[in-house]
C-alpha cells in the first residue's frame, strides 16, 4: 500500500547509496524497493536507478535521482531522538564520519548533503521545561555545542 504521505528527498544519482546507508545506521529504516527508469530521462538512462522506497526511523521516503538541478539544505532536517550518549556519538559518528561535516547545536549534513539533528531526549524536555531557569540554561549550553554532550545537557538542568 502507497503511504499517504511520503517525503521525496532529490539526489544527482546517489539515492541508492544513501537510502542503503541510512537503512544500515537507523533504527527502523529499511530500503523496501528500488524501481528502474523505463525510458531515458533528463538525468539518466533506461534502466537507471530512478527512485528508491525507504524508511528512516518508521518515516517513509522516496529517494529520487533527479539529477544535479537541486540541492538539500538545513530547511529540511531529520530529528533523531536519541536516548544516551551512547546513541548520540554512534549516530554522529555515523553521519559525520562517513564524509559528513558537524553543525552546531547537534546538528549535522552527511555527505549527500541531508541535514539531521541527533537530538538527546533529554535536550528536548530540558529546552521546552515549565521551569524557564532550567530551559534557559539548557538552551545557552545547547548553543555553545555541536555533538550534544547529555551530560552538560543534565549539569545544566541541574543548575
Amino acid at each position: 500500500m502507497i503511504a499517504r504521505n511520503t517525503i521525496c528527498l532529490w539526489f544527482d544519482g546517489t539515492a541508492l547509496d544513501a537510502a542503503t546507508f541510512y537503512a544500515r545506521t537507523f533504527p527502523d529504516s529499511a530500503v523496501t524497493a528500488v524501481h528502474h527508469a523505463p525510458a531515458d530521462f533528463p538525468s539518466g538512462r533506461q534502466g537507471d536507478v530512478l527512485t528508491v522506497d525507504f524508511t528512516v526511523a518508521g518515516i517513509p521516503c522516496i529517494g529520487l535521482n533527479g539529477g544535479p538541478a537541486f540541492r538539500h539544505s538545513e530547511a529540511f532536517s531529520f530529528q533523531i531522538a536519541t536516548d544516551d550518549q551512547a546513541e548520540t556519538d554512534r549516530l554522529w559518528e555515523a553521519i559525520v564520519g562517513n564524509g559528513g561535516e558537524e553543525s552546531a547545536c547537534g546538528w549535522c549534513r552527511d555527505k549527500w548533503g541531508l541535514s539531521w539533528q541527533i537530538t538527546p531526549r533529554v535536550l528536548s524536555e530540558a529546552v521546552t521545561s515549565k521551569d524557564p531557569a532550567v530551559a534557559r540554561r539548557t538552551f545557552e549550553a545547547m548553543m555553545t555545542m555541536r555533538r550534544i554532550d547529555v551530560a552538560r545537557i543534565e549539569a545544566a538542568v541541574r543548575g
